[in-house]
């Protein structure tokens, strides 16, 4: 292992070693874009010598002027001491609030934020000691959390990932699902189910392929479909059909094997404590032409090259079974000293898929970065040309007592745009001479200029096949306005992993 796992290296800094100087807070425009600072002090300015990053965002669907965004905080930079930090907005991510963390003193880490159709939130958060999690929700906003299972109730292991079944139709209805990086987990297995909004958890099972480093997601018909790697150039959708059956052990009955065109990395110049991106997995639940398509993001080095990494997409049109040709997003010539990293997705309830990641296509040194942006409005076919949405910063600097800026960022998109939550270096610490790491907040979307042409992409034509036979399942430079409100457990054995790689 390259990277260390999360663990607790370090105890709180001692009363009084805190640097509590402020500065104003954050807001960096862009052109049409404004980026708001949200790990801020009781009184909304930057707290002087923390840090915080791997932000998870999560919006109420029935309100998208409530936002709530988690995040790794270190108190000091001095110290890899982590807590589980958390903001909220009620503006529509314009003004935040950092009311503190969900456990003042534990040591937490690797925050994932969902919400369900009502608009209740919930965080999975990682007890570094044990790689045991447990899941808070909040029915206020994300103003305050209530710890629904006992702490490292919800097994888990490092690194997690969970989603909700957001579909009211659905079986397995508000049921909650999770998988995890098995090699490291906090008992065994790799995936457990929620049938009761994250109070009590099923015991673990496997998961085909072990997969590592993804995400998952729930198609309008309940089917669950999980995507993951080996850590390398070996990707995953698996798919269950049961796991909405609350009488049953959930099984994995599709296996596919997807083409990403390249391979994970870990340890790039970007950042060199970290990964440059994990695998995202989203599924359309629109109802219309798109309705239940299957799309994967992922940032890898593509095939024969010796540096940098690409944003990749692939979809799949019949549940599954097959997915589509890999389509690079990031739009610059090709170069591969420039890094596309930390790539992930959202799909909105009307099918547009809007697509975020750091670049350094315009940064001589080939390691500034800016947040990028794109979208698009046919399942994926086409994409709107790439738009910066963020100054340049270094992901260099700020680090605290680890060698990274996380290992990924977040989107959460409806029907006028998307909602991101990213960490980036604005500030700058005269104490310590470098910026700090923080995170930022903005709102990207397709309305807000002349509407640009997308360019046409091969159509996307199948590469894999499934390990078993399945049943398949039935313009414009964005702009940052808002939006209208629409029992003790046996010590735990690793199995054997191939290759095993770096922790997130």
């Amino acid at each position: 292992m390259t990277e260390p796992l999360e663990k607790y290296e370090m105890p709180p800094a001692a009363l009084g070693t805190y640097r509590l100087e402020t500065s104003p807070r954050m807001i960096k425009p862009f052109g049409v874009f404004t980026s708001y600072q949200v790990n801020v002090d009781a009184n909304g300015n930057n707290i002087v010598g923390d840090a915080a990053n791997e932000p998870s965002i999560a919006v109420d669907p029935t309100d998208g002027n409530k936002i709530t965004i988690g995040w790794r905080q270190f108190d000091t930079y001095t110290s890899n001491f982590r807590q589980s930090g958390y903001g909220y907005s009620t503006d529509a991510g314009v003004t935040w609030h950092f009311p503190g963390t969900l456990q003042p003193g534990v040591f937490r880490s690797d925050p994932v934020l969902d919400f369900d159709d009502t608009g209740n939130f919930f965080y999975l958060s990682l007890l570094v000691d044990t790689f045991c999690g447990d899941i808070w929700r909040s029915t206020n906003g994300g103003q305050s959390w209530t710890e629904r299972s006992p702490n490292g109730g919800a097994h888990s292991g490092d690194k997690e990932w969970f989603t909700v079944d957001k579909t009211p139709t659905s079986m397995g209805h508000g049921f909650q699902y999770q998988f995890w990086t098995g090699f490291f987990a906090c008992d065994f297995g790799e995936f457990s189910r929620s049938t009761d909004g994250g109070a009590t958890w099923q015991s673990p099972i496997n998961i085909p392929n072990d997969p590592d480093w993804g995400s998952l997601d729930v198609a309008s018909n309940g089917y669950l479909f999980i995507g993951g790697n080996d850590e390398g150039s070996s990707f995953w959708c698996i798919r269950s059909t049961n796991a909405q059956n609350p009488g049953v052990t959930p099984t994995f009955d599709q296996v596919t094997t997807v083409n990403m065109g390249g391979s994970i990395v870990y340890g790039g110049a970007v950042n060199p404590g970290g990964l440059a991106g994990q695998t995202f997995l989203a599924v359309d639940r629109s109802g219309g032409s798109t309705n239940n398509n299957i799309y994967m993001v992922t940032s890898v080095q593509p095939f024969g090259a010796g540096n940098g990494t690409d944003v990749m997409f692939v979809r799949s049109t019949d549940g599954g079974v097959t997915f589509s040709a890999p389509h690079r997003i990031n739009d610059d010539p090709i170069n591969h000293n420039k890094w596309h990293y930390f790539g992930t997705i959202g799909v909105a309830p009307n099918g547009r898929i809007d697509s975020v990641w750091l670049d350094t296509r315009n940064a001589a040194n080939n390691t500034d970065s800016q947040l990028f942006y794109s979208y698009s409005t046919d399942g994926g076919v086409t994409w709107a040309p790439n738009v910066a949405v963020s100054s340049s910063f270094t992901p260099l600097e700020g680090w605290p007592q680890q060698n990274k800026i996380g290992d990924y960022i977040t989107v959460v998109s409806d029907n006028s745009g998307g909602d991101v939550a990213y960490s980036a270096t604005f500030n700058f610490n005269p104490t310590r001479g470098q910026h700090e790491q923080d995170v930022y907040f903005v709102r990207v979307s397709p309305s807000g200029g002349p509407t640009p042409t997308p360019t046409a992409t091969a159509t996307p034509t199948a590469t894999v096949t499934p390990s078993s036979t399945p049943t398949a399942s039935p313009t414009a430079t964005p702009t940052a306005t808002p939006r209208p409100t629409p029992t003790p457990r046996a010590q735990p054995t690793p199995r054997p992993h191939p290759t095993p790689g770096p922790r997130p």
